[in-house]
């Protein structure tokens, strides 16, 4: 099938994706009545006068804004706020198939950092939770930053998303190939959103107190000039942050000298970037998270040519599909019911756990579970929700 051809051809007939359906029909006078003038008047007066009510009597407790700029929109780039309604129109299908949640695309026509931050704010009170989508690094960061004291949800899908589906998968191929997932050294090849995010979890940063804690023994992140490290004049803000938990020995050098006996590379970063001599210079058995799309930085046939002994990408016509739609449903599920202030550390702990132990017998071609999987979502919402539900929200 040509999936871009017959993609065009879908979108022209249906003329978008989604569409407003009422939870009831209005036929009578009565009916009309209760759910516009007179009646609507009371539960407007009940929110005036005690506004968390707005919980009870609206969408809010349901919906979820889906926030973009069209600055970093899949691998297409800076393609702008009208080229990114189709996608951002499939996420809110997507959360709606698999977590009953009622989201809808508000692509803002500005990349100016303080009115996005604005615009959000001004949207908020409709909404019970924000997922921030392909906002590009590093505005991506102070954009949800600032933003965190909305008293709802404030996720940056392609940051913690992606971060929370990767560990999920790394906890299960350690299994797998036998080996501690504290005792890996990691090499993530992107150090942008989505890279940073993941060093940030996989070094256990901001969840210190957790029982289920995880800390790889060291995660190096490399950008397009090499390996971070803290005698580099060149990186911008986020980039320099990160060195206070990645890097620790301050090795320096190329991409493929960060390589040299590390257990796991994750590539969120451009394709081609590897090959199977590259591999061979890894740890035994080493993990290859190939996430770059629609050609991943290796492919798996070569990776494994190189000795891998895991290979996953993004593509879902390859094993160990590594995809944001495992997580993303299912943590605004989770939140949503908890009425959670914000995503925290623990609750993303919690949901990269539930993805892995949806898996009883996770094996090398399948360390992770299928993206059409129907009951991952739910999975993740009630550890979500747990975690949620723990946390002491009078110290946000």
């Amino acid at each position: 099938m040509d999936y871009f051809k017959e993609s065009l051809s879908l979108h022209k007939n249906l003329k978008g994706k989604i569409r407003i359906t009422p939870k009831m029909d209005v036929r009578t006078k009565e009916e009309l009545s209760l759910v516009y003038s007179p009646g609507v008047a009371a539960p407007c007066l009940e929110i005036a006068e005690e506004p968390e009510k707005v919980w009870d009597y609206t969408i809010k407790s349901n919906s979820v804004a889906i926030v973009t700029d069209g600055s970093a929109v899949l691998g297409l780039g800076n393609i702008g706020a009208h080229a990114s309604i189709p996608v951002m129109e499939g996420k809110a299908l997507l959360f709606r198939r698999f977590a009953r949640i009622d989201a809808f695309p508000i692509c803002i026509d500005s990349q100016d950092t303080d009115k996005i931050v604005e615009t959000v704010r001004l949207i908020a009170p409709v909404f019970g939770g924000i997922n921030l989508e392909d906002i590009a690094a590093p505005r991506s960061f102070e954009v949800e930053e600032r933003l965190q004291d909305l008293g709802i949800p404030v996720f940056h899908d392609d940051q913690h998303g992606t971060a929370i589906v990767v560990l999920a998968a790394l906890l299960n191929g350690a299994k797998v190939i036998g080996k501690k997932i504290n005792d890996l050294t990691v090499v993530i090849n992107g150090a942008g959103a989505a890279g940073i995010a993941i060093a940030k979890l996989l070094k256990g940063v901001g969840h210190e107190e957790s029982e289920r804690r995880v800390s790889v023994k060291e995660v190096i992140l490399c950008d397009t000039k090499g390996i971070l490290h803290k005698d580099r004049n060149d990186l911008n803000s986020s980039k320099k942050a990160a060195l206070e938990f990645s890097n620790l020995t301050n090795k320096q050098g190329s991409f493929k000298d960060a390589l040299v006996g590390a257990d796991v590379f994750i590539g969120v970063s451009i394709a081609n970037l590897m090959d199977r001599n590259d591999v061979k210079t890894m740890a035994k058995d080493p993990i290859i998270l190939a996430l770059a799309n629609p050609i991943p930085e290796i492919m798996p046939d070569e990776a494994y040519a190189g000795g891998a002994a895991i290979v996953g990408t993004g593509r879902s016509d390859m094993p160990n599909q590594v995809n944001n739609v495992l997580g993303f449903p299912g943590i605004f599920r989770g939140a949503l019911d908890a009425r959670a202030k914000r995503i925290t550390q623990g609750m993303k702990l919690a949901a990269a756990y539930a993805i892995a132990d949806h898996l009883r017998n996770p094996t090398f071609d399948n360390i992770i579970p299928a993206t059409l999987d129907e009951q991952v979502a739910w999975q993740v919402a009630d550890a979500v929700r747990a975690a949620a539900e723990k946390e002491d929200w009078s110290k946000y």
